[in-house]
């Protein structure tokens, strides 16, 4: 019973509306992330894709800087550093704008390899039948690449929603902050407080492990 005392005195109504407010900030910046990142991958990865002179090189080269950067370093730049040169954004905003950067790197190349898995001869036989480049890429290459790129998309979704933590550092009041707020009153209540946004996390990133791996099975 002394083993489960802990685990009473943590898990209480007021505990337990704390730690779902948390993820409900969580789930928020995860999603707005996801949006914005999505958006603004798929214009990168698109634009590589076509291999404008200079754009693509230039687009490749803030891809490549991003991707190979710490998410962690974004965030310290995005809250700290842009202020210094008048650029002020609350927590919240912060957070959002520095997973939007990192992801956007992320999906623009799923994006990209997804269009370059499609076999070349698509592009010209859409040519070859009257359509332009973006008829062509509208409706011939960009469903098929869709098809292919959704397990990998959700995949990179549920890392971005597990990334969302790191954004502690600068406080964001997500899951993981409130939990810190609440094992901070007793030592004792590190365990219970951790299985429990463990438990969180888990089930929304299962369900969306689930999805990805229905959606691969209907493409094969």
């Amino acid at each position: 019973m002394e083993f489960l005392a802990p685990f009473i005195e943590v898990y209480t109504p007021d505990n337990l509306k704390f730690l779902l407010e948390g993820f409900g900030v969580t789930l928020k910046v995860a999603a707005i992330s996801i949006v914005l990142s999505f958006i603004i991958g798929s214009l990168i990865g698109t634009l590589r894709y076509a291999k404008i002179p200079v754009v693509s090189k230039l687009l490749a080269l803030i891809v490549e800087t991003i991707r190979n950067l710490p998410l962690l370093l974004i965030i310290f730049f995005t809250y700290f550093a842009l202020p210094e040169i008048g650029i002020e954004m609350e927590i919240t905003s912060a957070a959002i704008a520095a997973l939007t950067v990192f992801e956007s790197a992320m999906i623009s190349e799923i994006i990209r390899s997804g269009l370059n898995s499609i076999e070349k001869g698509q592009m010209e036989a859409g040519r070859a039948s009257g359509l332009n480049y973006i008829q062509t890429l509208r409706y011939i290459i960009l469903p098929q690449a869709l098809r292919r790129m959704v397990p990998p998309l959700v995949s990179q979704f549920i890392s971005l929603l597990k990334d969302t933590s790191l954004a502690v550092v600068i406080a964001l009041p997500d899951l993981l902050h409130n939990g810190q707020i609440i094992y901070a009153q007793k030592g004792s209540y590190v365990i219970p407080v951790f299985i429990m946004v463990a438990l969180m996390y888990f089930i929304v990133n299962y369900t969306l492990s689930l999805v990805a791996k229905r959606l691969e099975l209907k493409r094969t």
